[in-house]
């Protein structure tokens, strides 16, 4: 397994310093970002650190080397639209975006391409599965043609009244998980796992790595707690952002010698990268460099 972390936490740096900061801090891998340029439509989106829109061959050639230099490897590229968006422009646009995603990781020679499944958030559970094949088979189908491996985060993408009343998410529950590979029958598609997503619906985090662990290609390590006194306050119906706080790895509800454990009795030996949302070291470049320093020494007390 080796251990990296997601780039969307550095907004402020260019590709080169985050891959700088990862190789004098021992990580093995980045996750890089990779929306397009522009202004951010949610928190921890819209961070650009490898733009898919202008890699031309010698810009390729200059990642590649810079990386290779500094000991350091692109776990995946980074992309987390709604791609089932209701409204069809949006889609399109997401879509396409995800296309040319996936071509910059084919020239990168990056094998994995992370991103959400997407979900129309006012349509239930049929509905979203009678379209699915129309959306992504023939984005599988142009993964497929590049040699990349598609890695759903299994993130409900529902935590603020903006995303009621079903989330912007259809990967968010092991029921859910296995109808989307029945559905759409092809092993290029598996899970960028997240435990903290588990959490926040009350639900067993380690039983679904075990129950999918033929399609589990990337990991995510990221914390989280629940406040009991919200959650007794607000409910569970509630948007989750009520009574849930994210959390740097060690500091929430995870019990990450158990998860751990189960990762390596599984034989998982791909990248784990971890997601900083901890809103504790969000307030200087500084601190989020800390948060990164401190999960990894964490991390590392189980590996």
């Amino acid at each position: 397994m080796k251990i990296g972390f997601i780039s969307s936490i550095f907004p402020d740096l260019s590709f080169e310093e985050v891959i700088d900061f990862a190789s004098e801090q021992g990580f093995e891998a980045v996750e890089i970002a990779c929306w397009p340029v522009g202004k951010a439509e949610r928190r921890y989106a819209g961070v650009t650190h490898i733009d898919v829109d202008d890699l031309d061959e010698n810009k390729v050639d200059e990642i590649k080397n810079y990386c290779r230099k500094k000991s350091v490897e692109i776990s995946a590229l980074a992309y987390y639209p709604n791609n089932l968006d209701g409204n069809l422009e949006n889609r399109d646009k997401y879509n396409n975006h995800l296309l040319k995603v996936i071509e910059a990781a084919g020239k990168l020679g990056v094998k994995i391409v992370n991103t959400f499944i997407g979900r129309i958030q006012d349509k239930n559970l049929d509905d979203n599965l009678n379209i699915l094949n129309d959306v992504w088979d023939p984005i599988l189908d142009f993964a497929e043609s590049k040699d990349i491996i598609i890695g759903i985060e299994n993130c409900p993408m529902f935590f603020t009244y903006d995303e009621w009343p079903a989330g912007k998410n259809l990967a968010s529950s092991p029921h859910n998980i296995k109808l989307i590979f029945d559905k759409l029958n092809n092993k290029n598609i598996g899970l960028n796992y997240d435990p903290s997503h588990l959490v926040i619906q009350g639900m067993d985090y380690l039983k679904p790595m075990i129950q999918f662990k033929d399609r589990l290609y990337h990991l995510h390590f990221k914390d989280i707690t629940i406040d009991k006194d919200k959650l007794d306050e607000y409910g569970f119906f509630a948007p989750p952002n009520s009574y849930s706080i994210p959390k740097i790895p060690g500091h929430g509800d995870i019990d990450w010698s158990k998860f751990i454990s189960t990762v390596l009795d599984i034989g998982f030996d791909g990248y784990a990268c971890i997601e900083i949302e901890d809103r504790n070291f969000e307030d200087s470049l500084e601190n989020r460099k800390k948060s990164l320093i401190i999960s990894k020494r964490y991390i590392n007390n189980y590996i």
